[in-house]
């Protein structure tokens, strides 16, 4: 491993995510909860950063792919390039949707839906922010994110 290489992420025990998560945050990532739409921290930011998983520190989306869906939760046309997300079909509420997981941590982070914007691929990835935490553009390199500047500018 070099020096600019991260070691390979290991999940906390339970125990240790049920001390660091708040319960909402436990219950979304841990459990495959929702946030009540119009609550989360982050359905109306539009503040240039990167959006993280709650638990591994995996980088997710950008907020140049955040746009205001109407529906509560924060919403992107796509994940970042290096994708670090799995994709599962979730028939919990009786129907089939595609829910969207963070590879490393494997997080529950909320669905993704075809009914995005068509000029930008079509894709409405709805997440709750629980399961995120923003990084805003000015610390994204004293918190080890620089290389994804370019991603956010």
């Amino acid at each position: 491993m070099t020096s600019t290489e991260k070691p390979a992420f290991r999940k906390p025990s339970d125990a240790e995510l049920r001390e660091r998560l708040t319960p909402m945050q436990y219950q979304v990532t841990q459990q495959e909860g929702t946030e009540r739409a119009f609550t989360g921290e982050y359905w109306n930011t539009d503040e240039p950063g990167l959006y993280v998983d709650v638990v591994s520190g995996e980088p997710l989306f950008s907020s140049r792919d955040k746009y205001d869906a109407g529906c509560g939760w924060p919403s992107f046309t796509r994940p970042l390039p290096k994708r670090a997300l799995t994709e599962n079909t979730d028939h919990k509420i009786g129907y089939a949707r595609t829910e969207v997981r963070s590879a490393g941590a494997d997080s529950h982070l909320g669905h993704v839906f075809p009914d995005g914007p068509q000029d930008q691929g079509g894709l409405r990835y709805c997440i709750n922010s629980a399961s995120l935490r923003f990084i805003p553009r000015a610390r994204m390199e004293s918190e080890g994110y620089g290389e994804f500047t370019p991603d956010v500018d």
